[in-house]
């Protein structure tokens, strides 16, 4: 089983290297100021978002298209506040 540091770095690294740039932009924000603090539902419900394509996760965030009720949560919540303070 994974450790809960591993996870994070795991997840850092693919938020950061995503290959669309606005994406690797909103979520290297995201990672910046939020991942150390999120507990292991978080982290779940972030990954389910790293998951999703780079298009997607940007026009969800950015508010060009509704976001799915599968990620409407406190995680989709804190990255559109980071993109909106950038």
């Amino acid at each position: 089983m994974e450790s809960t540091a591993v996870r994070r770095k795991r997840l850092a690294h693919r938020g950061r290297y995503r290959g669309f740039l606005e994406s690797d932009l909103i979520f290297a924000r995201f990672i910046e100021r939020h991942l150390d603090s999120l507990d292991d539902a978080q982290l779940d419900r972030f990954e389910a978002l790293v998951d999703e394509a780079d298009e997607d996760v940007w026009a969800w965030v950015v508010g060009r298209r509704p976001v799915p009720a599968r990620h409407d949560n406190d995680i989709m919540a804190l990255m559109r506040r980071v993109h909106d303070a950038a």
